[in-house]
């Protein structure tokens, strides 16, 4: 065994040996406490602390623990009583800079102590389940100085006075603020709790209360919400510089609810300045703010996107309901992209592009837009006027910036194959005034076959649509598309034959019969003996056949003869009477358009280098308002087959189907081109089923089963 550990032995041997003076404990207690009273009055520079520690280390071996804490809690109380009559007496703001001093000075002797002391805090302390040193100089301090009768209130008070000036405009010292309200926190959360912040919060609240309602009854809204977001962004920076982090939550809870949340009906509504105000205004400085205030309050949002829903949508009615506004498609179409325009700059700029926003503006312009039936036809006009004169002198890019604005509005419409049947005729009245210009330049042989080709595509059109609407079980085959052509018309293209399978020519006889029950081809002879065979539309066959009894004939005789409508008999009669080449027909007196006091004989003058000619239907120039509605007729007609289609397709698939499934899916299948009417969906239903494409359940009548 070494030395050294010999003579350690020796002393522990010793120690253990040694008997212990009665007076020992006291003497040795002396000599701490009178260093506990020199730490504190500032005179530790001549203590010897190996001294001290050796000291209180063996006081705690010779099993005087005990009297070494209970002596040191005596001392320290007695010197913190004294400390808390010095705090009290200091006056007006040398108040917290002594407590300030004091507690400074205080943790300083604390942390001396602790080190003299760590012996005991080791051992004795844990052994005992005692409070350790240091928290006993905090718990001591709490009880003797900040829960002093003297010091609580008047603590309180001055701090909350001091954050009232402040808040009123003063500067104080932040640095001492800080000070005090650190030795809170170090305290306990509990003492900064009770102590300070709960108080805190409820004076703030009571201020921000008569705050804002001056606020409310002296300023606008754009204002009192600039006033809000300071006061708000103030109470940040308070927390910031000397309250606790946590405190941040809940001091910006309450400038929110007094300042926001209990007046928010107020200033959205608020006269001449609230929210539809700004909108009005575009002030996206004072709607930027008012969304950035509201997201911080329960429903905030909501109540701003319902107010500018119901406004919107109220304008958006007036919009489309002006009387002065439906006299100019173009500038009703105009100031709906203008409105669109200034709402997607809203909600960009100053709602951060909120996707509940958006949402809420397409659920508002879908929902005024189709308060007006009119609205697909202005939409095509528009366009057609936009292409036809307005882009003069604009580049390309803007065109397509335009065209893009259109087509947000489009997605609107609810009947979109509406607006396709508008512009199919928009179209159609471009083209033909390009041919007219081509005709008066470079005359008739030159733009007859373009005229041909054109109403030969029209033609087309109207044989498919008339096909497949006879044929609505063809839905889900495969498609035809047929293009009858005038030979000479088109490009010719080499004839190649093949063998097509069983389902396609399947299909194309039946396109053949029905095109053959549909279209004539009529053998006439005109002045001369000079004869042609002409293919012409059952209307115009009706028409012709009259002449071989008659040699002149008038409007109102031809309407009676063929009880053909009086808009296609007008277009029949124009298509056969003034179509330069097609003039089978002539009329008096001589223009452009038919009257009902016209005269027609046979164009005995008639010539064609053809044998076989095709005369087709003119397209209509300018619709009446019968014609409108007509339109709207054939629209509601074409519908027909398309509803018939979704619901073969629908139970097709599911064999057996109730009537609200029924509805709810074929709605859903169409929404893209239109909204179905659930009354003619019915009557879809009824025509499927007297055609035995469909048969009602025999126990359940609203279940309808699928015929294969």
């Amino acid at each position: 065994m070494s030395n050294q550990k010999k003579r350690i032995f020796q002393i522990e041997a010793f120690q253990n040996r040694v008997v212990v003076d009665p007076k020992y404990a006291e003497k040795t207690w002396k000599i701490l406490e009178h260093a506990i009273h020199e730490i504190y009055n500032h005179n530790a520079s001549g203590l010897s602390f190996e001294e001290l520690y050796r000291n209180a280390y063996n006081m705690v071996l010779h099993k005087f623990g005990e009297k070494l804490y209970s002596g040191l809690v005596t001392t320290m109380t007695a010197h913190l009583k004294e400390i808390s009559k010095s705090i009290e007496a200091a006056q007006g703001n040398l108040f917290l800079e002594e407590l300030n001093r004091k507690w400074n000075d205080h943790n300083k002797a604390l942390q001396m102590i602790r080190d003299i002391l760590m012996y005991m805090d080791r051992t004795y302390i844990p052994d005992t389940h005692k409070t350790p040193v240091h928290e006993l100089g905090l718990n001591l301090w709490r009880d003797n100085i900040i829960h002093s009768g003297k010091i609580q209130s008047r603590l309180l008070s001055t701090l909350l006075e001091l954050v009232h000036r402040e808040r009123t405009g003063e500067v104080i010292d932040r640095g001492l603020m800080r000070n005090i309200v650190k030795m809170l926190m170090d305290l306990g959360s509990s003492i900064y709790q009770e102590d300070f912040e709960k108080p805190f919060l409820e004076v703030s609240a009571e201020f921000y209360r008569g705050e804002s309602q001056k606020f409310i009854e002296c300023y606008d809204c754009g204002d009192s919400l600039k006033k809000a977001e300071i006061r708000l962004n103030e109470e940040i920076e308070r927390v910031t510089h000397y309250l606790d982090a946590k405190s941040e939550g809940k001091i910006t809870n309450v400038v929110e609810k007094e300042m926001i949340a209990n007046h928010m009906m107020r200033l959205v509504h608020m006269e001449n300045s609230g929210l539809v105000n700004m909108l009005l205004n575009d002030k996206h400085g004072d709607l930027g703010r008012m969304y950035n205030l509201f997201r911080r309050v329960p429903n905030g949002l909501a109540m701003i996107r319902d107010v500018m829903t119901s406004h919107l949508r109220e304008t958006g009615k007036q919009l489309v309901t002006d009387a002065e506004s439906l006299k100019d498609p173009v500038e009703y179409v105009q100031r709906l992209l203008d409105e669109k325009e200034k709402y997607d700059g809203i909600i960009s700029l100053a709602f951060s592009n909120d996707k509940t926003f958006q949402n809420a503006l397409n659920s508002s312009f879908e929902y005024f837009i189709n308060l007006n039936s009119r609205s697909p036809e202005f939409i095509s006009l528009f366009v057609d006027d936009k292409l036809r004169k307005g882009l003069k002198g604009v580049s390309e890019g803007d065109v397509e910036i335009i065209l893009d604005k259109v087509m947000m509005i489009f997605r609107y419409l609810q009947e979109k194959d509406v607006f396709e049947k508008y512009y199919k005729q928009h179209l159609a009245k471009r083209l033909l005034s390009l041919i007219v210009k081509l005709k008066t330049a470079c005359g008739y042989q030159y733009t007859s076959k373009l005229e041909g080709m054109f109403t030969d595509m029209k033609t087309s059109q109207d044989t498919m649509q008339g096909f497949c609407s006879s044929h609505p079980e063809l839905t889900d085959g495969p498609t035809l598309v047929v293009q009858v052509l005038t030979t000479g018309s088109w490009p010719t293209q080499p004839s190649i034959t093949c063998h097509l399978p069983f389902e396609m020519s399947a299909l194309c006889e039946k396109f053949r019969s029905y095109y053959l029950g549909t279209h004539t081809d009529i053998k006439a002879i005109f002045g001369k003996g000079q004869k042609h065979e002409l293919n012409v539309s059952t209307y115009q066959m009706c028409v012709l056949m009259l002449f071989n009894n008659a040699d002149r004939l008038c409007y109102k005789e031809i309407e009676q003869g063929t009880a053909i409508p009086a808009s296609d008999l007008k277009r029949c009669l124009q298509s056969m009477a003034c179509v330069k080449g097609k003039n089978v027909l002539r009329k008096e007196p001589m223009s452009k358009d038919i009257g009902e006091d016209d005269s027609f004989f046979v164009n005995e003058k008639f010539a064609s280098k053809f044998y076989k000619v095709k005369v087709g239907t003119v397209v209509a120039q300018k619709e009446s308002e019968p014609e409108k509605q007509e339109t709207r007729q054939r629209v509601e007609e074409d519908r027909k087959p398309q509803i018939e289609a979704a619901i073969v397709r629908i139970m097709k698939s599911r064999k057996v189907l109730d009537h609200n499934n029924i509805i709810a899916e074929v709605t859903k299948q169409l929404q893209s081109r239109f909204l179905a009417n659930p009354t003619e969906i019915k009557k879809r239903i009824e025509s499927l089923i007297e055609r035995e494409f469909l048969e009602r359940d025999n126990s359940d009548r609203k279940m309808y089963r699928y015929l294969a």
